[in-house]
């Protein structure tokens, strides 16, 4: 059970990781636009580069845990990405965040370790 719940955070970290390196990476570009121009300066973006190596080992984390797990109980884990975008949102971008999230996080918590069990 643990060893789902640790590297389910590792994984849901290297997530929300990604999520806060491509809003800087965003943030950096200006309005957005879909055209070439904006896409080829996003590709040598430093930040745009540390979210994907986020996500690629997000990704092989999850295939490991994937591989090694039910999926059932592996499936619902990613729910504490949302988590730690959450408080990734206050420590980072200075977001206020509402009572009525606070409590959507403590169920998610709440659920992971129900299905860990």
């Amino acid at each position: 059970m643990w060893k789902l719940i640790y590297l389910a955070v590792g994984q849901s970290l290297l997530l929300s990781g990604g999520q806060v390196f491509l809003k800087y990476a965003l943030e950096r570009m200006g309005s957005f636009e879909w055209s070439w121009a904006f896409f080829g300066r996003l590709l040598i973006n430093w930040q745009f580069l540390l979210c994907g190596i986020c996500y690629a080992g997000g990704t092989v984390l999850w295939m490991y845990i994937l591989k090694k797990f039910p999926f059932s109980m592996a499936y619902p884990m990613i729910s504490l990405s949302y988590v730690f975008g959450m408080i990734a949102a206050i420590v980072f971008f200075h977001e206020s965040i509402p009572l009525t999230r606070w409590i959507g996080v403590f169920l998610i918590i709440t659920g992971c370790v129900l299905i860990a069990r």
